[in-house]
């Protein structure tokens, strides 16, 4: 068992693992961006804020891979996780160029697809 795991049936992790996939989509891909077929998230548009912007979306980001790790993801997975994380939020404090970094790469979205994938190759 890993650190972070506790005794918790599948339908649970499950139902945890629908939460965290809706909570990711809603941080990166759940506004349509006019006239074209590319998608942001609100982690997008608090990023946009001077300052605080990026380290507030990167505290709820890290919700997501203190999440996935109580549902008992490998701890490398976990440093994966949070090497996503780091990069979004440092590159995403450069103005412009970061905010656009940060559309486009979706942290939330591949930390959930790596909670989801080393979730199966464990057989949980």
């Amino acid at each position: 068992m890993n650190a972070g795991e506790q005794d918790i049936n599948t339908s649970d992790q499950q139902l945890a693992l629908e939460r965290l996939e809706r909570l990711a989509y809603f941080l990166d891909a759940s506004l349509d961006v006019p006239f074209t077929n590319f998608r942001i998230g609100i982690d997008s548009l608090i990023g946009l804020i001077p300052g605080i912007g990026d380290a507030a979306s990167g505290l709820i980001s890290l919700a997501i891979i203190y999440r996935g790790w109580r549902l008992g993801v490998s701890f490398p997975v976990v440093v994966r996780m949070l090497l996503n994380l780091l990069l979004d939020v440092v590159v995403g404090t450069i103005p412009v160029a970061g905010d656009l970094f940060d559309m486009a790469f979706k942290a939330n979205l591949r930390n959930v697809d790596l909670i989801r994938n080393n979730l199966r190759k464990q057989g949980l």
